[in-house]
């Protein structure tokens, strides 16, 4: 047995295998364990003893393609735009699935050992590495009916034989939740005969199984393959489904969650600085599970984030938002909340079950249709379908017109994102958010597909073009953005561990105040399209007990007993105390 190794993580592993395989296969995947660490290395080479996070962590959503010109590869072009217009704003990089694909662009995966030639090389990840953490996905629910794995099932090429999840289609699966209203197994013909595989998301994306300790054997190296080049953040995407079992809901069973938990031993034992963040677009209890005690995810994505968000700030009332986060837990040690508005998918709306209204819900999901937006439906299990996401962008989405952007467009986008940015967490942006990119009309089209409309690809000259002109929408969202992430990361107050206390003082303002040892920012929102002005009372009792406050964001200075702080239409501040 290698040395060094922590004994309390092996035992932990043992119980987890016994859990998974049964105690027949316990020391057997115990030593294969063992090897597997041995490859890579007891500390991987790079990683110190730094936090996971501190006020300075945010992170880029983006493909590695979403800037392109024609000649160099994208991943070079990416790191150029990022190193002009990102530095000392965002330090950590989220590129997409990277590898090579057929499918669900990049989330059908060919090989996850390589970079899809058509972005670059490995190194082209490496140079981008050099300026800005990283973050890579996990893809490990599915993979490719084009993959080498798939192709060898087919052919009944071990070990790829028993890699994949067959059914009988008289099985009663109508218990199994399901993210899409598509079937759920799909024929194959085969060497052995033809059957049917288990396929949670597409014809395209054939899921694997994990009840074959080689297929969770294939991933822990992947894993490992990822964090040695150079990944700080690992996505576990669609994470939930990860086990099945027939006669059950398929999602988050326990077995899942002993797969992530085994995966964080191994991360705390060779690479403690690695964080793994499960990608789960579920009500916000289900979400959360995946916190564990404090032994699975070290973040999660705070999905119910961006739909109240833009639930609050397009109807001017923060009650929904307000006793949402007032209602969330003090977290267990290193975990926190992967704070986003947008991502490369639409904007869930099932987090939002049981905070608001199914009639809110449908009035939010027609607004989004008249801003020119889709919203894609999901199967239930009694055969009705419901709203599953809004597919728009997030800055078309906080418009009122889809023709023309105004002032007041720009001022409630820019505040749906400073909110996300003063929650405890870690705030998280896409790509198209920095940029204010409207509805990708023209892709939805040629792919046929929602959301596209979200992941417009970007020719460099054009938008180098849009973001040197200082009155384009582009450069001044991208400017006051960057900006205000740049302010934050000053500040202690922001540290993703620091307190947090949301206060209620009305609907039409959102206000939570964060706190680090003795520094304190109080953060108030006006959600309304008026004018506003907020006499500082013992609703804000610190407020109303400091001689002096200054707002990070303007530099404007506040003074003496019983302020009167006057806010602009979606105005947000920031008052150090």
């Amino acid at each position: 047995m290698i040395k060094n190794l922590d004994i309390q993580a092996l035992e932990r592993m043992r119980t987890r295998f016994n859990r998974l395989y049964g105690p027949q296969e316990v020391e057997h995947l115990l030593e294969r364990m063992v090897q597997l660490i041995g490859r890579y290395g007891i500390g991987l080479e790079g990683f110190s003893k730094a936090d996971l996070w501190d006020e300075t962590s945010s992170v880029l959503i983006t493909y590695g393609d979403m800037v392109q010109n024609g000649e160099e590869a994208p991943l070079k072009v990416l790191k150029r735009f990022a190193d002009q217009h990102l530095s000392g704003s965002i330090n950590t990089i989220h590129i997409l699935p990277f590898y090579p694909y057929t499918s669900d662009d990049g989330f059908s995966v060919v090989d996850y050992r390589v970079v899809d030639r058509r972005l670059g090389k490995w190194n082209d990840v490496a140079e981008l590495g050099r300026g800005f953490r990283l973050m890579f996905d996990l893809v490990l629910n599915h993979c490719s009916r084009s993959s080498k794995w798939f192709v060898d099932y087919v052919n009944n090429i071990a070990p790829y034989r028993n890699y994949f999840i067959e059914e009988d289609p008289e099985t009663d699966l109508s218990a199994v939740t399901r993210p899409r209203a598509l079937p759920l197994l799909t024929p194959v013909h085969t060497q052995h005969g033809d059957t049917h595989v288990w396929t949670t998301f597409s014809d395209d994306q054939m899921d694997l199984n994990f009840a074959n300790p080689d297929v969770l054997f294939e991933f822990l190296d992947i894993l490992l393959f990822y964090v040695a080049n150079g990944s700080t953040i690992i996505r576990l995407d669609a994470i939930a489904y990860l086990w099945k079992k027939p006669g059950t809901s398929c999602i988050h069973l326990k077995q899942t969650h002993e797969v992530v938990k085994l995966m964080r031993d191994l991360m705390d034992m060779v690479a403690p600085e690695v964080v793994l963040l499960t990608e789960t677009n579920v009500p916000h209890e289900e979400n959360i599970s995946y916190f564990g005690n404090g032994d699975e995810a070290h973040m999660v994505y705070q999905f119910s984030l961006p739909p109240l968000l833009l639930y609050g700030l397009t109807n001017g009332n923060a009650s929904y938002l307000t006793n949402w986060a007032a209602s969330l837990n003090d977290l267990p040690p290193k975990c926190t909340y992967f704070n986003f508005t947008a991502s490369h998918d639409g904007i869930g709306v099932r987090p939002l079950q049981g905070i608001i209204p199914n009639e809110e819900l449908m009035k939010l999901a027609d607004r989004v249709k008249s801003l020119g937006g889709h919203v894609s439906m999901k199967a239930n299990s009694d055969g009705t379908e419901s709203p599953y996401e809004l597919n728009i962008t997030y800055f078309d989405a906080m418009g009122d017109n889809p023709e023309t952007v105004t002032d007041q467009h720009i001022a409630r986008f820019l505040c749906s994102q400073t909110v996300a940015m003063s929650l405890r967490g870690v705030p998280a942006v896409y790509f198209h958010s920095l940029t204010a990119t409207r509805n990708n009309y023209a892709g939805v089209e040629e792919t046929g597909r929602a959301r596209t409309i979200n992941r417009l690809k970007w020719n460099e000259d054009e938008l180098e073009t849009l973001l040197a002109d200082s009155g384009s929408t582009a450069a001044k969202v991208l400017k006051e953005y960057c900006n205000r992430l740049h302010i934050r990361s000053q500040c202690k107050a922001f540290h993703p561990d620091a307190g947090q206390q949301v206060i209620n003082i009305g609907p039409e303002w959102f206000v939570v105040e964060r706190e680090w040892k003795d520094e304190r920012v109080v953060c108030i929102s006006n959600f309304t399209d008026e004018y506003r002005e907020l006499k500082v009372d013992d609703q804000l009792y610190r407020l109303n007990r400091t001689d002096t406050c200054t707002d990070l964001l303007t530099g404007r200075r506040y003074m003496g007993d019983g302020k009167v702080l006057p806010f602009e239409p979606y105005q947000t501040v920031w008052l150090k105390i």
